[in-house]
């Protein structure tokens, strides 16, 4: 089956990838679905999270932090931009253990981190991780199929139940591959397989990461989704210009009502994404 039509830049970008890659060795692919598994916990009962009350609007953010290089620098963004403090999830991309680990520390939360494979440019453990300073539990990894042409890794999802108070949160970290790493309809098995997996869920969802295409919006829409960042500027730079990569969707919450629901943060040389972040409240919440 042939690809559908796609831009030049794109392709230039599979292609690109693939010369970077093609003499290198294959990655380690992660392929059980029980681990590797990272998790820990840095929440402080007395510390500046104990005024944190299980009400109001939920501050979630989803960051991109390229190969996990600049953790210092995405610690100082995460703690000094408004828009990114007090954030009640968070999810990362690209992210290696002990990155996952220091930002959990420096922020005083919980993680649960599954690596997708060993990366062939940084030759580290490479996925997807949720933190947070509430309760995190019944984490699993989704295995997705297709391997990236070129780099022939394949990636999974970071899925776990995030307990707010007595709220329960079905949250899913994305990372999917590059934009003509895999064909269009290879993207959308990966992102059928992320709402197989959530379908069933009683619990409040969210979804979210970087996705490297717009296409799968409307199919989390079409399943009964809110797409909160549909409107927001471009989030990953690339090619001399910001692409619409980066999202988040809910099921049975929705676009906090008391101020701004969305935006983007610049990354300050942390990574080449911009931070995305969204409030959300319980839909049936005034």
């Amino acid at each position: 089956m042939m690809m559908r039509p796609r831009s030049v830049c794109l392709v230039l970008l599979a292609l690109a990838a693939w010369l970077a890659t093609a003499t290198c060795a294959k990655p380690h692919n992660y392929l059980d679905p029980t681990g590797p598994k990272y998790e820990g916990g840095y929440v402080d009962p007395a510390g500046p999270g104990t005024g944190r009350r299980p009400d109001g609007p939920i501050r979630v953010v989803s960051f991109n932090i390229e190969y996990s290089k600049e953790i210092d620098k995405a610690i100082a963004l995460l703690r000094g931009s408004a828009p990114l403090r007090d954030v009640e999830i968070l999810l990362l991309q690209e992210m290696e253990p002990s990155g996952v680990d220091r930002i959990a520390r420096a922020l005083g939360m919980n993680y649960v981190y599954f690596p997708s494979n060993v990366n062939v440019m940084t030759h580290v453990d490479f996925g997807a991780a949720i933190l947070s300073p509430w309760p995190i539990d019944d984490a699993r990894k989704i295995v997705l199929p297709h391997a990236a042409f070129g780099t022939w890794s394949r990636r999974s999802a970071t899925s776990a139940v995030v307990h707010r108070g007595p709220l329960r949160i079905r949250t899913v970290s994305v990372h999917l591959p590059a934009p003509a790493g895999i064909r269009d309809e290879d993207r959308e098995d990966q992102t059928r397989l992320i709402l197989d997996s959530v379908k069933d869920s009683a619990d409040a969802v969210i979804v979210g990461g970087d996705f490297n295409a717009r296409a799968p919006g409307r199919m989390f829409e079409k399943s009964g989704f809110l797409w909160l960042t549909d409107r927001l500027p471009g989030t990953s730079w690339g090619f001399g210009k910001w692409w619409s990569f980066d999202h988040v969707f809910a099921r049975g919450l929705g676009p906090a009502a008391d101020g701004p629901a969305a935006g983007v943060v610049e990354s300050a040389g942390a990574s080449d994404h911009r931070a995305v972040w969204v409030r959300v409240a319980v839909q049936n919440e005034k």
